[in-house]
């Protein structure tokens, strides 16, 4: 009887520590949480707080008071623009003379680049 009786003292003993132990890592795990939604907030709010400075950085009024005060820019000119008969022709294009020893060996209705001889279409 006093044998049964110390086993089941050691029984509720480890029973004992095994909630306790339980108990000190959902503590633990509680601590870790609040510090995370912490860490959570504070993050958000830099977010708010860079999207808010972004919008203020990328007012177009901000811009444009930016770009006159720094870029020696003028509205274009009508006069800037010439006429397409102005334009230099188009140049030729270059065609290999037919006695050139590498430009014989391809056709030129194929492609060139091709590694197998196939042409790729």
């Amino acid at each position: 009887m006093r044998l049964v009786n110390i086993l089941v003292i050691g029984v509720l003993i480890l029973a004992a520590s095994f909630v306790y132990k339980i108990k000190f890592d959902s503590t633990l795990q509680a601590e870790r949480i609040s510090r995370l939604r912490g860490e959570l907030r504070r993050e958000r709010d830099a977010i708010a707080t860079l999207r808010a400075e972004w919008a203020r950085l990328d007012n177009p009024a901000r811009l444009q008071a930016l770009t006159q005060r720094y870029l020696p820019l003028r509205p274009a000119d009508p006069h800037q623009f010439d006429d397409f008969l102005h334009l230099p022709e188009r140049p030729q294009p270059v065609v290999p003379p037919p006695d050139e020893p590498i430009g014989a060996t391809a056709p030129p209705s194929e492609a060139t680049g091709s590694i197998d001889g196939q042409v790729k279409r």
